[in-house]
């Protein structure tokens, strides 16, 4: 089996960090209701654990409400005390079917706790893309070891990786810059 340089399988899993840490950023709470921010509920139903969008629909009313509408009467119980006990703060309001959950308005300490959440989100992203660029520059070198590129193209394509990491990492802190400026200025 010969294994091969691929900038593009690379990049692929660089942009992989990169939208796992927009989800980690959208679940991560401002000031405003927001139907991601419910995605990391993990409800027990049915004998397993479901992620909330196979139990029910969440959506966005007002600004500052969220409205869970679950599908099966027997589910709300079960999605209710997932509301509870996840670290959001959010107090559930049961009418039915439907669950309300007001969003409370942040304070400044919550808010810098909030922007660190973030920061460390980033971090952990940046260290993921470093890794596959880690993972690449490998394969090169042994690429070249065993003479399957010459000395030339590993240095060609080590650029082109180094590149990569470059731009996706600017990604990352543009993504958290963003994110920081809306915790703090909603």
């Amino acid at each position: 089996m010969t294994t091969t340089f691929d900038l593009g399988e690379v990049k692929r899993r660089m942009q992989g960090a990169i939208n796992a840490f927009k989800n980690d950023l959208a679940s991560l709470r401002t000031g405003r209701a927001s139907p991601n921010l419910l995605d990391p509920l993990q409800i027990d139903a049915y004998g397993s654990l479901m992620p909330i969008s196979q139990v029910a629909t969440v959506s966005v009313p007002e600004p500052r409400l969220l409205s869970v509408q679950v599908w099966d009467r027997g589910m709300v119980a079960a999605v209710e005390k997932a509301i509870r006990e996840s670290d959001l703060g959010l107090n559930p309001q049961t009418e039915g079917q439907i669950i309300r959950l007001r969003i409370p308005e942040m304070n400044e300490q919550r808010r810098k706790e909030m922007v660190k959440v973030a920061h460390k989100y980033a971090e952990e992203s940046k260290v993921a893309i470093r890794h596959v660029r880690r993972d690449g520059l490998d394969l090169l070198k042994k690429l070249e070891k065993d003479h399957a590129i010459s000395e030339d193209d590993g240095k060609r394509h080590a650029d082109q990786v180094q590149k990569a990491t470059d731009q996706f990492v600017s990604e990352v802190d543009t993504l958290v810059a963003a994110k920081e400026k809306e915790i703090m200025h909603v």
